[in-house]
């Protein structure tokens, strides 16, 4: 999952090579955290958080259908 958030993120931001994806998983439910460089939040996030919400709308449908807990993904300034 965090290979697909990766290529998902990379073609978004002017500094791919800071792009990282970081995994804390409980019982129940699994959070990616995403970092990128600062100057690239903006563009990770979109207006309105349009760009953010299509990411996570997209790891969602993948985490539910590959594992059966509840997916989140936080973006980290």
């Amino acid at each position: 999952m965090e290979q697909l958030i990766k290529t998902i993120v990379e073609p978004l931001v002017d500094f791919p090579n800071e792009i990282s994806v970081t995994t804390d998983e409980s019982a129940n439910r699994i959070v990616y955290k995403l970092s990128v460089d600062p100057r690239d939040i903006g563009k990770v996030i979109g207006k309105q958080g349009s760009v953010a919400k299509a990411i996570r709308a997209i790891v969602y449908s993948a985490a539910s259908s590959h594992r059966m807990k509840k997916a989140y993904v936080d973006i980290l300034d």
